[in-house]
């Protein structure tokens, strides 16, 4: 199946109601038909990824949008499990965190994530970065089948 005959499923992994609601907004009534998911820690984040539990019937992603900073299994511990599964590793995963550690942007680039981004703090910044994003991921890249 094409890329783009069916809706771009992303995996939002983010703690921040706030921010998980400002992306709902960035993603709505544009031309890209994505289909969010959202979990809100590492541990949720992984189950999901293996289908476990109560996420036995989810999709593979075709693109994680990962906070750095999370509770329970943190954005490094979750990017590791993502590149070392041979069935996730090819994922797209984009940073998007209010860190802007050297330290974390650095972490995050050794252990392949595709892209890093703070997260500005004005609603109308955060709003067009995760557009740029969708803009990038969904329509100049070609992502990679499932």
């Amino acid at each position: 199946m094409s890329i783009n005959s069916r809706p771009i499923e992303v995996l939002l992994v983010e703690d921040n109601l706030g921010d998980v609601h400002l992306t709902r907004i960035a993603l709505a009534d544009r031309e890209v038909n994505v289909n969010l998911s959202v979990v809100t820690d590492g541990v949720e984040a992984m189950n999901f990824l293996h289908c476990q539990g109560e996420y036995h019937q989810a999709v593979h992603p075709d693109l994680i949008l990962l906070d750095w900073n999370l509770p329970r299994k943190d954005g490094k511990e979750v990017l590791i499990e993502i590149r070392s599964d041979e069935r996730l590793q090819r994922i797209p995963v984009v940073v998007l965190t209010t860190s802007q550690a050297e330290e974390d942007i650095l972490k995050a680039y050794n252990l392949h994530a595709n892209c890093y981004i703070t997260k500005p703090l004005d609603f109308n910044q955060f709003v067009r970065i995760v557009q740029s994003i969708e803009d990038f991921w969904f329509s100049i890249v070609q992502l990679p089948p499932q």
